[in-house]
């Protein structure tokens, strides 16, 4: 993958961020893209939110594999 896939990679997240913040108050920020994997940190209201497994594997994950099939999502704590 290229320097160019992981542009599309922090767009990608910024508009699920941007989601998330509208509507529950949470959002979640591009950390890294090495080989196969992104890692993000999900914040605000995402914290300690028994949901947040279901946003980060639902929402940022489902999303991300949409475009990019191979790419594995790991939370960064």
């Amino acid at each position: 993958m290229t320097q160019d896939t992981e542009s599309q990679l922090r767009t990608l997240i910024e508009k699920i961020s941007a989601y998330i913040e509208q509507f529950h108050g949470g959002n979640v920020e591009f950390v890294s893209f090495e080989e196969d994997t992104v890692k993000v940190r999900l914040g605000g209201a995402c914290l300690n939110c028994p949901l947040l497994p279901s946003t980060l594997h639902g929402w940022v994950e489902g999303t991300i594999h949409q475009f990019f099939p191979n790419v594995k999502v790991v939370e960064e704590k």
